[in-house]
């Protein structure tokens, strides 16, 4: 193996003497110019230790077009990547990177922890991406600039903000689903003063293309306002808004949702607020001191026949950090408290699940370029909280640019995360009959990992190549794991053994005069390691990602996408069948407006084909695994308008 990849190494490091001299004329690429806000750092994605990727720009702008109403598309189609839908009614899904479950992927928004613990099953579905500017992704641990949750990575949704010119954007969109997407955007700067506002109206019918009297995309409708202020000063500036998001969500018997009367249903009424403020002083050209804080209120009612779980969950973040950005070094040294808190209105005999944890961490990170060609990353974070005690969670990334065309990144850290009964396995439940966290007799999870990833680029003659291959590997430590009990309900508890996943990914991006083509590539070996090695349920394998893109210029863009998963073993031993997802989108684009159609899963890909995803009555069914996509082929188009 060490020959194998000695081998791989010198003959890359050979390709890329060769082609650096033409490389040079290509340094300043438009991606290496984004600017990456996750690490803290806000260095070029060019100059980062830590492997991070970027989704911006016109790809941003592409997803958005193939699923406007939330990110769930967006995130799903990026390689080490799969939104795992939890519910085979309501749509309700988590996002799994390398394999780990949803719980262990943290979701940020400009860096502030916002959609964690219960509203976890329902955030992908309820964020709208017309305001992100981008969608920055580190896979791997990073508990260590963020604290708990993120030991299978992060996912931090950049926001748009005032530029010099006044934007002004509005987009709307339906499908043959029943779907209908109303968004709008705007933002101007008024000398020190900024204004964004974001406004949607996401709506849908029940949607049943099997015919089988179960909906494949609830009936939902769903409200959200985010305005925003900014203050630009000589050394201080600032910004706060609030966000309002409410959605009323049924899924189920069709007929029921119709027209009443009687018939399985699973109801979500949820309604959330978020307020933000951030506030930065810049003490000297080097040194800058930051405030950040956040309070979130999230209220969901979960209702299925005989049963209702309904409780609201209170959380909040303050963070305070120094900053210092020298010629060869950048430190951040910080402290941040987190509360989350949980209070169960009692609608049943099942004993109520409430819970207060606080976290106090501190955090201290350094980036060193010793050389052009080399930097390193360290950090380290000790993190205090009430229930389970201290956890000290060290890092490191280092990059090497071999050449202005081969760089390579090697990275890990450790990570861990808190006992909640917000699991994939509980959501499925609708957390019915879920016992609540024993404190006395359960512990962190606590994990390590690392990657190392290599990346190649060049021109030969009119084409450009980008080549980027990762390998990764993660062990969690005593998992928590639902059991059930002699008297018929879940608990939660610690698992003797571990899980671990290892794999991984190969992207390559081909350019050619007006086409692009993307091939992805991800491998990911799961397993739990409990009484005997097993596959961990609802991981593909196998996954290829495959999207031919042509575009002139600001006339027009067509894309061309087929995606490839291997079978996945379900929660009861058997497998799930392999499948295809294709896609075809056109836009045309005009200065003011474009016309934009996409044909998602033309070839109609869909589990109810296969067999039912349920047994037992209609009215009182047992859900299989979902581990393929139910609403089939979706034809949505609509219309973009910028002034």
């Amino acid at each position: 193996m060490r020959t194998i990849l000695t081998g791989i190494l010198l003959c890359m490091a050979s390709l890329a003497a060769q082609a650096q001299e033409q490389e040079e004329k290509h340094e300043h690429d438009s991606l290496e110019q984004v600017i990456v806000t996750a690490t803290r750092t806000s260095r070029t994605i060019a100059n980062l230790p830590t492997r991070t990727e970027v989704i911006s720009g016109e790809e941003l702008q592409e997803k958005g077009n193939m699923k406007p109403g939330d990110i769930r598309m967006l995130l799903n189609e990026s390689t080490g990547i799969q939104t795992q839908q939890t519910s085979a009614t309501s749509f309700n899904a988590g996002i799994r990177i390398q394999g780990l479950d949803g719980r262990y992927t943290q979701l940020l928004r400009d860096g502030y922890p916002l959609y964690a613990g219960f509203s976890g099953g329902l955030s992908l579905l309820q964020i709208a991406p017309l305001d992100l500017k981008q969608v920055e992704v580190i896979k791997g641990s990073a508990s260590t600039l963020y604290g708990g949750g993120a030991i299978a990575g992060l996912v931090n949704l950049v926001s748009r903000t005032p530029g010099e010119e006044r934007a002004l954007n509005f987009m709307a969109n339906g499908t043959s689903g029943k779907g209908l997407d109303l968004s709008g955007f705007y933002s101007e700067r008024y000398g020190k003063l900024g204004l964004t506002v974001f406004g949607s109206r996401n709506s849908n019918g029940p949607f049943d293309p099997a015919d089988i009297g179960l909906t494949a995309i609830p009936q939902f409708e769903r409200y959200t306002i985010n305005p925003r202020l900014f203050f630009y000063g000589k050394k201080t500036s600032a910004d706060m808004g609030v966000s309002y998001i409410t959605e009323d969500r049924v899924g189920g018997n069709v007929n029921y949702i119709k027209h009443g009367g009687t018939g399985y249903y699973e109801q979500n009424n949820t309604d959330r607020i978020t307020t933000q403020f951030g506030i930065a002083h810049q003490l000297s050209e080097h040194s800058t001191l930051q405030l950040k804080s956040s309070y979130t209120r999230f209220d969901r009612n979960i209702a299925i026949p005989s049963y209702t779980f309904d409780a609201l969950q209170q959380s909040s973040f303050t963070e305070f950090t120094w900053m210092n950005k020298r010629e060869k070094a950048d430190w951040v040294i910080g402290a941040n408290f987190l509360t989350d808190d949980l209070k169960e209105k009692r609608n049943s005999s099942d004993p109520a699940r409430d819970y207060h944890y606080n976290t106090f961490g501190v955090f201290i990170q350094n980036t060193w370029t010793v050389s052009e060609r080399f930097t390193l990353e360290t950090g380290l974070r000790g993190d205090q909280v009430n229930e389970y005690g201290f956890e000290l969670l060290p890092r490191a990334s280092a990059m090497w640019k071999i050449s202005p065309a081969f760089t390579t990144r090697l990275g890990g850290g450790f990570g861990y995360k808190s006992p909640t009964i917000f699991t994939e396995d509980a959501e499925r439940r609708q957390f019915r009959h879920i016992l609540p966290i024993d404190i006395s007799n359960t512990r962190n999870e606590r994990s390590i990992g690392g990657n190392w990833d290599i990346n190649y680029r060049t021109h030969i003659g009119e084409v450009g190549l980008t080549l980027n291959h990762l390998f990764f590997y993660t062990r969690l430590n005593r998992p928590l794991v639902l059991e059930g009990t002699v008297t018929g309900n879940g608990n939660f508890v610690n698992s003797t053994g571990y899980v671990d996943t290892k794999g991984m990914e190969t992207n390559l991006r081909i350019t050619w005069e007006d086409f692009k083509l993307f091939i992805g590539y991800t491998h990911t070996d799961a397993n739990t390691h409990f009484n005997a090695r097993q596959w961990l349920p609802l991981t593909a394998r196998h996954r290829l990602n495959n999207v031919l893109m042509y575009e002139v210029e600001e006339k027009w863009k067509i894309g061309l996408e087929a995606y490839y998963y291997s079978r996945q073993q379900l929660s009861d031993g058997s497998f799930g069948k392999s499948y295809w997802i294709t896609g075809l989108m056109a836009e045309k684009l005009w200065e003011h407006f474009s016309l934009f159609i996409n044909f998602e899963n033309f070839s109609n890909t869909r589990q109810t084909r296969w067999g039912p995803i349920y047994s037992g009555p209609i009215d009182n069914p047992a859900f299989k695994d979902i581990y393929a996509p139910l609403d089939g082929f979706v034809v949505n188009g609509g219309i973009k308008v910028s002034l």
